[in-house]
């Protein structure tokens, strides 16, 4: 009830929205053998499960942000010491003229776009860009959605999954013209099914986390034509309600298995 949310809507059922938080972690930890370190539930925080916000994690560096929203600004603080334990280069975003959410950053493996929305500024994007010397760092104005990520995210190596709105194509056309490099994508009807999570896992090879058929029937069976691709539709209705998407609730840590 107290998570920050765009517009009212339905309340969440919180009981459901455990179930499916679980199914998740499951995922990750049981069907795909990813090390997942939880951190405790803060009830004075109740954004505090869309962890990606507050932290980006690139090779051995992490940047812990600033959030756009003064309510998530103590999030940071248990981010800070899970990474600090996983022995990551910390570098702390202390000015207070930078907001960044990692909603609105997207690495590519190539570089980085980042989104200027209402909850990331310039600033923001100019402090990652001086965090991630050895990444081209571009800026995409969003006007309609929460995040970046709202309406894309990768879906495979060189794969953008992009939605079909208009906002989300515009967004689209900036970073093809911002980019030296052609980016092959991947269009869905919905906005919300663009936000997906990809992993290159060695045992396992591609691997998509993808919003449910239930949920996005039309856009699931794009989904489907990745056939190179081991795909694992995950429900995600219940923190729809608050913007939640499915990158938003892990930061994915390249690590050697032994840390």
């Amino acid at each position: 009830r107290q998570a920050l949310r765009r517009a009212a809507g339905p309340e969440v059922d919180f009981a459901r929205a455990e179930r499916e938080h679980q199914l998740y972690v499951g995922v990750l930890r049981g069907k795909l053998g990813l090390q997942v370190l939880e951190l405790p539930a803060d009830e004075d925080l109740p954004d505090c499960v869309f962890v990606e916000d507050v932290a980006v994690v690139c090779e051995e560096t992490a940047l812990i942000t600033r959030p756009g929203a003064p309510s998530r600004r103590k999030e940071v603080e248990s981010m800070k010491r899970a990474l600090e334990s996983l022995n990551l280069n910390i570098v702390e975003m202390v000015d207070e003229n930078a907001t960044l959410d990692g909603g609105d950053v997207l690495f590519t493996g190539r570089e980085f776009f980042v989104g200027l929305s209402r909850r990331t500024n310039q600033r923001g994007a100019e402090i990652l860009a001086d965090t991630f010397k050895d990444y081209a760092v571009s800026t995409v104005p969003v006007h309609d959605s929460l995040h970046l990520k709202s309406f894309c995210s990768m879906a495979g190596p060189n794969l953008i999954a992009i939605g079909s709105s208009e906002a989300a194509q515009k967004a689209l056309k900036t970073m093809q013209q911002m980019s030296d490099h052609r980016y092959d994508k991947l269009t869905v009807p919905d906005d919300a099914a663009a936000n997906c999570i990809y992993l290159n896992i060695p045992s396992k090879g591609h691997v998509l986390l993808h919003r449910a058929p239930e949920e996005y029937p039309e856009s699931a069976k794009v989904f489907e034509k990745l056939k190179d691709h081991m795909l694992i539709p995950i429900a995600n209705t219940e923190l729809e309600k608050i913007d939640g998407s499915l990158t938003c609730c892990s930061v994915l840590i390249n690590k050697t298995p032994e840390l």
